[in-house]
């Protein structure tokens, strides 16, 4: 009876997080409370993921990550290695090692927000296409947290799971003999398939106006422009974008002739990327037609611009600009909004927010460092040169870093406790002060994992993993391979559906149930659980950092998918290949 019910719970949240209508962590919190009252688990054993090392040491090294990125070490590191290839084929090598590396020791979401207005400013320099170089970002950042334990969650996770279950304690760098291996693969495979599958929307130039497109309207006021002729104000082209539109006295004119004067209280609309705004409020007689930009509470001086991708847990989605009520909320205007790269037609106000969405907004000097750290918006992206780091302190950050990293390998600490002494001596020397290290720490994701145990325990103690296996692998079937193949797909759908910790937890007790009715080593089905996790590359929706370069990228679905297939191929097959030589059955 505990069985059935386990699986008709574990029925219920997959069906939740695939509908994306609710929280994860509300459907897990949902799940666990469900246990507890039917009585599969007690609630010390329900809860007892919450005291999880693996839990505790995620949690800690948001801490870590927040002082690398506030001191500017990722930054610095960003514009040290890159440098000025000549081909592309160079840049994407240049981009993925550095990456790659820095995934190994800090949160990839991290590393992929900081990397991604670089790595924009960067292609443009180089006259490359965004796009042939932002998928890549974030698949090297999926594939370099395979080559240590604590590169990604999900390592951490299965790690924890291993020591509770298998008494098995792995070291920091046990897994790199498969990871760097696959990181290798997938340098070659970009090299090689990269500049053919990855989407080119035009160059540069021609893209001057079509990547992360916008429409933004100003009004002319009293001043020099008044009387003058289109052509002879400079406003027909500019740097960033062109005039498209000019609506005066209720008419809209979409046929411009460069000859017509401009007249006070003229609407013009211009469209172009995201600097074509910063280049508008730099000339004077135009001021932004939204009313929202002037409602701000917020000197003139003190304004700056600011481009931010919405994230799951943008609490409006759905709605539209005017029911959000988002100036009130988060005291900036939305200038416009781009969606898959492409300006959204229509009235700014009328629109509807949705995942991806890339938002132009005219805010504060204070908005960057208040929501960088939120979960709102997946990327925070200020449209200035303004620095928010301190770089002297970038030595302190990576020396503290590496410390922790040699600590944990000489065996002189664990992994949790060098972890706890590395979060600790960022906040004791300043590199990241205790308010941004707070926010930095994404609850959301530890609550998740911490009740996605509960599930895994239930599963066990219930006898619903046993069942599975069962189902699964039929007598004259019963061969170690197929059950190693049958974890890794089934991982790599679930990782797809829902979130990659949860697919981990929720699998580790089939996995454990496939090793023992088959008496074989729980380790190759544990390290092949670790990779199928993270080795989401066909959806921009599986793992957070595809949907981080989304819309900045000016991707299409079918972009991941065209990409993302051959490559999850040839991660599986040299997984499956390498793991079982490495850790015997």
């Amino acid at each position: 009876m505990d069985a059935l019910l386990t699986l008709a719970v574990l029925a219920c949240v997959l069906l939740a997080l695939i509908s994306n209508k609710v929280a994860a962590d509300l459907v897990l919190m949902a799940a666990v409370t469900v246990l507890i009252i039917s009585g599969v688990l007690s609630p010390a054993e329900a809860l007892a993921g919450f005291a999880n090392p693996g839990v505790i040491t995620i949690a800690t090294l948001y801490v870590v990550a927040a002082g690398l990125i506030e001191t500017g070490a990722v930054q610095w590191l960003a514009h040290y290695v890159l440098g000025r290839p000549r081909s592309l084929r160079s840049a994407q090598q240049r981009l993925i090692f550095p990456t790659a590396l820095l995934s190994a020791f800090t949160n990839n979401t991290a590393i992929v927000a900081m990397f991604t207005p670089a790595i924009q400013s960067w292609a443009e320099r180089l006259k490359i296409p965004p796009s042939k170089l932002l998928i890549p970002l974030s698949y090297a950042a999926i594939i370099g947290g395979t080559c240590t334990i604590i590169g990604t969650s999900t390592n951490l996770i299965v790690h924890g799971l291993l020591i509770d279950n298998a008494n098995i304690e792995l070291g920091l760098f046990d897994i790199a003999i498969v990871g760097l291996p696959l990181c290798l693969a997938f340098a070659l495979f970009m090299y090689v398939f990269g500049s053919k599958l990855l989407p080119s929307r035009g160059n540069t130039a021609e893209q001057l106006s079509e990547v992360r497109q916008y429409c933004v309207a100003f009004r002319v006021t009293e001043g020099p422009l008044v009387g003058r002729s289109i052509r002879n104000a400079g406003l027909r082209h500019l740097r960033a974008g062109y005039l498209i539109e000019l609506q005066r006295n209720e008419q809209l004119h979409t046929a411009i002739d460069p000859s017509w004067n401009i007249e006070k209280h003229d609407i013009l609309h211009f469209l172009g990327g995201p600097e074509l705004a910063a280049e508008l409020r730099n000339i004077r007689g135009l001021q932004p037609a939204s009313l929202a930009v002037e409602k701000l509470a917020i000197a003139n001086q003190q304004r700056r611009l600011v481009e931010v991708v919405l994230g799951p847990e943008f609490p409006a989605l759905g709605k539209s600009v005017r029911e959000s009520r988002f100036r009130s909320r988060f005291n900036a205007a939305i200038l416009s909004i781009s969606r898959n790269g492409k300006q959204l037609p229509g009235n700014v106000g009328e629109q509807h927010y949705k995942v991806g969405d890339t938002l132009l907004l005219e805010t504060g000097d204070e908005f960057v460092d208040q929501y960088r750290f939120r979960k709102d918006f997946l990327l925070v992206s200020p449209l200035s040169d303004e620095g928010l780091s301190d770089f002297r302190k970038v030595p302190r950050a990576v020396g503290i870093l590496l410390l922790m990293i040699a600590s944990t390998s000489f065996g002189f600490t664990s992994i949790l406790e060098s972890v706890l002494l590395a979060a600790g001596a960022m906040l004791l020397t300043r590199c990241v002060g205790a308010a941004k290290a707070r926010r930095q720490i994404d609850l959301q994701v530890l609550v998740v994992i911490a009740a996605s145990f509960a599930l895994g325990t239930a599963m066990n103690q219930s006898g619903a993993a046993a069942m599975i296996a069962d189902t699964l692998m039929h007598d004259n079937l019963a061969s170690p391979m197929l059950a190693l193949v049958i974890i890794y797909l089934l991982t790599v759908v679930f990782t797809e559906l829902m979130t990659n910790n949860a697919a981990a937890v929720l699998m580790f007790p089939i996995a454990q149930s496939f090793a023992e009715q088959l008496g074989v080593s729980i380790m190759p089905f544990a390290v092949v659980l670790m990779v199928a996790a993270s080795a989401s590359f066909i959806t921009p929706l599986g793992y957070q950092t595809n949907l981080m370069v989304y819309g900045p990228g000016q991707y299409r679905y079918s972009d991941y998918v065209k990409i993302g297939t051959p490559l999850s191929l040839v991660i599986a097959a040299l997984t499956l290949f390498l793991v079982p030589i490495i850790w015997p059955f």
